[in-house]
């Protein structure tokens, strides 16, 4: 790519996101250790009405945990922590607090507010370390059988709540490990991958039981599940990519974001390369990530851990519009990726041999405000070409085609999410009644604490559907 193309466009460090990234990951505000853990959580005002209990989408008990663990009782912090989230030591590392519990920290705005993802993170991994194991001895059984559809968060916790009531679960999904997202789609510079390892050995412990490598609508069919099953529920997430008005003709040198990261995990796993999912080595390659949220973040810090020559992010609206959580933006900085703004690609150069050779480009600004963020608009005559041998397409994400929904006729709304909600008689039913949904697959692409709320919420729904 020529960098002085873009000319005042390529993006300097943000003073703000690299403030925060010195204030949140020093060693007194990351605690590794008890001494560490103990200092942080005990800054905790344990305010009357806890606002960041309230901002969090699990409601978790903060303000206790956070007592408990300033007082040495990490055994009973991880205990509470499990009782309104059931991946703790998940959502403590990918969580962006900065923008839920933390914002809403009374500290925030002077002396910094206590890490809270960080603590959360630390109290579980000890406790586990410590052989801690949630204890379910006192659970009887109930003569009532649930299929999840989907290892992701939402199905996770969905199966977590069911188990500590007594039914009897089983979990379909079509990866070799559980997770869905979790494993093969965020990296493991930002999740270990031991850590869902670690957690379907915890859940195995359970009761829960796995079919892994098992696709529902190919090696199961749904009609099966009903038939076998008093109720199933549906957190399958969103995997098809939005290409926007780029072309849909396959390019050589033009990747979707998805894809792209869950061969590399697989292959860094050293699983099975899926023929639908091929590896793709970026080294020594020119790279152009298009997009502006974690999973452009995610794309950007892959290529240049693979060893690409140079990686750049294009983002069609401004800096400020940017989603993507201001740690990773500043992770990919830090890294060496150039960041470029009000920049949108319109079309796909190729070579006789239909390899990629660069991109059109227009320049952009705000147009008019609508539902809280500002229009695209092209400025005329700022057409201009960038060389690159490689593109990321990384918009966004919405639900693929699963042809399988259709037999049951589960509605769905025009982009293909399952209608579920969580004002029905039954929280989070769908128009089938035996048949249950959340996370992604309802709301479209969210946080993983929303798909761990909406399956906790959606097995509440279940219990009640089955009278437990």
């Amino acid at each position: 790519m020529n960098s002085n193309i873009f000319g005042s466009q390529r993006r300097e460090p943000p003073k703000k996101a690299l403030a925060i990234r010195k204030i949140a990951f020093t060693e007194i505000y990351a605690p590794d250790n008890a001494v560490d853990a103990q200092q942080q959580a005990s800054r905790c005002l344990s305010c009357g009405s806890p606002f960041c209990e309230w901002r969090c989408p699990l409601h978790n008990p903060i303000s206790k945990w956070l007592r408990l663990a300033a007082e040495g009782k990490i055994i009973e912090a991880a205990e509470l922590s499990h009782h309104t989230n059931s991946l703790p030591e998940i959502c403590g590392r990918v969580c962006p607090q900065e923008k839920l519990c933390e914002l809403a920290c009374v500290l925030n705005d002077t002396t910094g507010s206590i890490t809270i993802g960080h603590i959360e993170r630390y109290i579980n991994d000890a406790a586990f370390a410590m052989g801690w194991r949630p204890n379910l001895s006192h659970i009887s059984p109930v003569n009532k059988r649930v299929a999840i559809v989907g290892a992701g968060p939402a199905g996770l916790s969905c199966a977590d709540v069911l188990i500590r009531n007594g039914v009897n679960v089983v979990v379909f999904d079509k990866h070799p490990e559980i997770g869905g997202l979790l494993t093969f789609g965020i990296p493991s510079f930002k999740l270990e991958k031991e850590l869902m390892i670690q957690r379907r050995e915890i859940f195995t412990e359970m009761g829960i039981q796995f079919q892994l490598n098992t696709e529902v609508g190919i090696d199961v069919s749904l009609d099966e599940l009903l038939c076998s099953y008093d109720a199933i529920f549906i957190g399958t997430g969103t995997y098809q990519a939005i290409r926007g008005n780029l072309p849909k003709k396959s390019i050589q040198g033009v990747f979707e974001a998805l894809p792209y990261l869950i061969a590399n995990t697989r292959h860094l796993m050293q699983l099975p390369i899926s023929k639908n999912e091929p590896y793709v080595n970026l080294h020594s390659k020119r790279v152009i990530v298009l997009g502006g949220g974690d999973t452009a973040m995610d794309c950007v810090r892959t290529a240049i851990r693979q060893g690409a020559k140079q990686v750049s992010c294009l983002y069609r609206r401004d800096e400020q519009s940017m989603p993507a959580s201001q740690k990773e933006v500043a992770n990919a900085l830090e890294e060496g990726t150039q960041f470029h703004f009000n920049i949108q690609v319109t079309e796909f150069v190729v070579n006789e041999q239909q390899q990629l050779i660069g991109v059109y480009a227009t320049r952009t600004q705000n147009g008019e405000l609508e539902n809280g963020r500002y229009q695209v608009e092209p400025l005329e005559d700022s057409t201009f070409f960038i060389e690159t041998d490689t593109i990321i397409v990384a918009y966004g994400f919405a639900p693929h085609n699963q042809t399988w929904l259709e037999k049951p006729l589960i509605k769905r709304d025009k982009y293909g999410h399952i209608l579920a909600n969580r004002n029905s008689r039954f929280p989070f039913q769908t128009s089938q009644e035996k048949v249950f949904a959340g996370g992604d697959i309802i709301r479209g692409s969210d946080l993983v604490v929303t798909a761990v709320a909406d399956g906790r919420n959606a097995a509440e729904g279940i219990l009640l559907f089955l009278e437990v």
